[in-house]
């Protein structure tokens, strides 16, 4: 059991991580034009805005609170907030944006599976993604059942002192999760593997940060009968 979790979270996040960035440039460089979500919109809009707003705000939020709650030193904060006030704040948010997120995948999932056009242009790897996405959550909010057991911060500051040792490079992260409940480990793999897959799915377009959306100009939309009266202009 030592070298299987030796592998799995010692080993296997920088096989993942290496995966996801020299696959997003192969990706991009041979392939730039499958670089996209494959958006469905146009086929049925019904379900898409709620189920893709829910999901994408929510996982923003899940994102970010995962970033700062594991990459931060205990050090820098422990003057302001303490570690089972800390847990305290992350079960509450991640409980609230994490069910927000779930439902708008679950949306997202049902669409895809019972809407005939939807599932006609997608692919298998599109619905995979999604149960992933959705397995990946449930996870997620399970693991706020499990802390609720412990709310003295102590297996948060395990899992910050694991994402710490693997992002610094450091030998012995693993033996910061062996002792940890089976969720945690199985949140942390599958996550992982998401990395894993990505540059070979839609997952993809994460890379593709919208900025430039902010200030871009309208476009011009004319109405096909207006085209047809007025023909092409010279």
């Amino acid at each position: 059991m030592n070298y299987l979790d030796q592998f799995a979270f010692q080993l296997y996040p920088y096989i993942a991580v290496a995966v996801f960035l020299i696959g997003s440039w192969a990706r991009f460089d041979r392939a730039m034009y499958t670089w996209r979500t494959g958006s469905s919109q146009l086929l049925s809009s019904r379900g898409m805005r709620v189920g893709s707003n829910l999901f994408h705000i929510g996982i923003l939020v899940v994102l970010g609170g995962h970033l700062v709650g594991l990459l931060t030193p205990h050090a820098v904060y422990e003057a302001f907030i303490t570690a089972p006030q800390k847990q305290l704040l992350a079960m509450v948010v991640g409980g609230v944006f994490g069910l927000m997120c779930l439902v708008g995948i679950g949306i997202l999932l049902v669409r895809r599976l019972t809407n005939p056009r939807v599932r006609a242009t997608g692919t298998l790897g599109d619905t995979l993604i999604l149960v992933a996405l959705f397995l990946q959550l449930l996870l997620g909010l399970y693991t706020i059942v499990i802390s609720t057991h412990h709310m003295d911060g102590s297996v948060m500051i395990a899992l910050a002192e694991w994402a710490q040792h693997i992002v610094t490079f450091r030998w012995g992260a693993a033996s910061y999760v062996m002792g940890v409940h089976w969720v945690y480990k199985a949140h942390i793999f599958l996550g992982m593997t998401l990395f894993l897959v990505a540059p070979f799915t839609r997952l993809v377009h994460v890379w593709s940060i919208p900025v430039s959306y902010l200030w871009r100009p309208y476009q011009v939309v004319r109405k096909r009968q207006a085209a047809l009266r007025y023909g092409p202009r010279a």
